[in-house]
């Protein structure tokens, strides 16, 4: 086969076997090279970026680096100070292997072979995601164990499925495999996708000026921008395990009338209703502190009890983590206020400007690992869901997420919001800042149906900037925390949490008195068990329990691992919880902060609360209030009594207290 070589040497072509080792690539090169380096020579499949050692690749084969007949690859080399030695030269057109390619010791592994990915990439990695057919009664003339093109498999990322499915972007891995089939596999050599990047290189990489902004040339200035709607996304569809708390969420806007922010909690799991799809899961919302107002809301960021409640949500039976923000975007309508504004709708916005830049930045803060990237991340999988209003009024969910291009441009510090939310204003170019803003252009039709392309100075639509996604509930939900009970955190107006609340939760649990299930083998001891971890599975008791810091990190966790179990009914689910001395110092926290008893249900009648007030006293009390006017007739010609029990003096004639409701007699 014919592969082509491009370096700074010029251009050249090369007779090879598919089969032939990098060794020979490598010595091919350095015929071409002027007093080349061998351990410094990289190869890419495009001009800019994406450079591996060939050093690197050695003990593998043409074939195996994806490369075919026609392919061109870029090279660059680092020259040597001295000359080559003349063992290295070809003699007689015969090349010579070069031995720091072959002799070197192992070289440690690449960026992209050293991280580890989610669980649900590599659920997708092991299968080829083919989208399987049918046979086609009408087209198909083989037998039942053959295939044609009509009952063929098709590929993840077909066209016309798509359209036929309704499916705007293809998912990531279909990208992946759409840009380099068989990429997506483990042996993959060389990583499909590079991670955007809008800025100036510092250092320059070719050496020849001090960096920017002292100067600046073509080798380490960004390209010109033209922006298009991107082709896929990094998550396909948003589920919300549990409807009850997003109406839990919606309360704090209908108890205060103010906008309302939270942190969705969750992991990521295959989306089989689009071809190698992803879904973002939400088993939780976590509100930070927040500043409400009605037409907006202020937060404080970076967030304190970030680590704090990241660690938390690791350790549960699940391992979750934070996958993205929700907030509400609500107006009661004025003639019917139990109706919400449409106001994101195609003749105004979907997703503002300044939302598009805040969720860019909250994206480049969360990258998802990625084998398929030569960084070892590519984008993110933080997706943003808006609470607003519908065309019919009612109150409506909508996920989002940037595109690529707008999390790179909000890196370089590109773009702001403008005063309209449906458009993106590019900022100026300032040097004293480093602010370096190349040409940015975007594609349209015009009137007569004509695709032109138009400069996105000073302002552009901010479409091309989002990517929508599909948002829904499970059809059985089987959500991770089974309650919502306990007070949300940071609600100050609404509701608060105190460690008074916890323990009047506890004790309604009869937590007191529940016992590991070797020692209460009883069924009501099984039920008890049972209403506890039901009260304990509950994600804001679970944070406010860790934020307490009453029990140590590993008792934390083992509550937490108890109240996610998949199997709440198991009788050992509690069996760590309760025999740790971590939970015992905090029933007896709890015993001890049990209101007292009052004394009208305390003391029966006939008690001997009476036998705590002296008799010379009672007596005493008895004889002034004899002379006074009140003994000379009372309700029914009766004396005044003196009670007993809470020393109240009785005017009428009945035989109970009018206060304690104790006997007199």
């Amino acid at each position: 086969m014919l592969i082509r070589i491009r370096s700074k040497d010029g251009n050249f072509r090369f007779e090879l076997q598919p089969t032939d080792d990098v060794s020979v690539l490598t010595a091919k090169i350095l015929e071409t090279a002027s007093n080349a380096d061998p351990a410094s020579i990289q190869v890419s499949n495009q001009p800019r970026g994406g450079e591996t050692l060939l050093k690197t690749l050695k003990g593998r084969n043409l074939q195996q680096l994806g490369l075919k007949h026609g392919d061109l690859v870029f090279v660059s080399y680092k020259s040597l100070d001295v000359d080559v030695p003349a063992a290295q030269t070809p003699v007689n057109g015969d090349a010579v292997t070069a031995p720091a390619a072959v002799t070197q010791p192992d070289q440690p592994k690449r960026v992209w072979e050293t991280v580890k990915e989610d669980a649900v990439d590599e659920y997708w990695r092991a299968r080829d995601g083919k989208i399987p057919r049918g046979r086609d009664a009408r087209m198909c003339r083989h037998s039942a164990n053959g295939m044609c093109d009509y009952c063929m498999p098709l590929e993840p990322y077909d066209a016309q499925y798509q359209t036929s499915h309704g499916i705007k972007h293809m998912s990531y891995h279909a990208y992946i495999h759409k840009l380099q089939p068989g990429a997506a596999t483990a042996t993959s050599p060389l990583p499909p996708l590079t991670p955007l990047s809008y800025t100036v290189k510092s250092p320059c990489p070719s050496g020849n000026h001090p960096p920017w902004p002292a100067g600046i040339c073509t080798a380490c200035q960004p390209s010109a921008i033209t922006l298009q709607p991107q082709t896929y996304r990094m998550v396909d569809h948003v589920e919300f395990a549990d409807h009850k708390m997003v109406n839990e969420f919606l309360q704090a806007w209908r108890g205060s009338g103010s906008q309302r922010f939270g942190w969705l909690i969750g992991h990521y799991e295959p989306y089989e209703e689009v071809p190698m799809g992803v879904k973002a899961v939400i088993e939780a919302i976590q509100e930070p502190p927040q500043e409400s107002e009605v037409d907006g809301l202020s937060l404080h960021l970076p967030w304190e009890d970030e680590p704090r409640v990241r660690a938390l949500a690791a350790t549960c039976s699940k391992s979750l983590t934070i996958v993205g923000q929700i907030f509400t975007d609500l107006t009661p309508d004025p003639e019917d206020r139990s109706l919400s504004l449409y106001k994101r709708h195609p003749q105004s916005f979907f997703f503002s400007g300044l939302e598009t830049i805040f969720a860019g930045a909250l994206q480049q803060r969360h990258p998802t690992v990625s084998r398929s990237s030569s960084s070892g991340s590519y984008g993110s999988r933080f997706v943003t869901c808006v609470i607003s209003g519908d065309k019919d009024k009612s109150i409506a969910v909508q996920a989002y997420q940037a595109s690529e291009q707008a999390c790179a441009m909000v890196e370089a510090d590109m773009i702001e919001a403008s005063v309209d939310p449906g458009q993106v204003r590019v900022k100026e170019e300032d040097q004293s800042i480093g602010r370096y803003v190349p040409d940015v252009f975007y594609r349209y039709k015009n009137q007569y149906g004509i695709e032109v392309k138009s400069s996105a100075k000073p302002c552009f639509p901010v479409e091309y900037l989002i990517v929508n996604l599909t948002h829904g509930f499970p059809k059985a939900e089987n959500p991770m925390f089974r309650t919502l009970t306990f007070p949300i955190e940071n609600r100050i107006s609404l509701q608060m949490q105190s460690p008074d609340t916890l323990f009047s939760s506890l004790r309604q649990a009869n937590a007191l008195s529940v016992v590991d299930s070797r020692q209460g083998r009883a069924s009501e001891h099984a039920e008890q068990r049972k209403i506890l971890v039901r009260m304990l599975s509950d994600w804001h008791l679970l944070v406010f329990i860790d934020s307490m810091g009453i029990l140590s990190p590993e008792d934390v966790q083992a509550i937490t691992r108890a109240a996610t179990a998949d199997n709440l009914d198991d009788p050992q689910v509690l069996d760590d919880v309760v025999n740790r001395d971590g939970w015992r110092n905090l029933m007896a926290i709890t015993a001890e902060s049990a209101p007292a008893p009052s004394r009208s249900t305390a003391t029966p009648a006939g008690g001997a609360f009476d036998d705590d007030i002296p008799a010379d006293i009672l007596n005493a009390i008895a004889d002034d209030n004899g002379a006074g006017p009140s003994s000379g007739g009372g309700s029914g010609g009766g004396r005044a009594r003196i009670c007993p029990h809470c020393t109240f003096v009785n005017e009428h004639g009945g035989s109970d207290c009018e206060v304690c409701g104790l006997p007199l007699g």
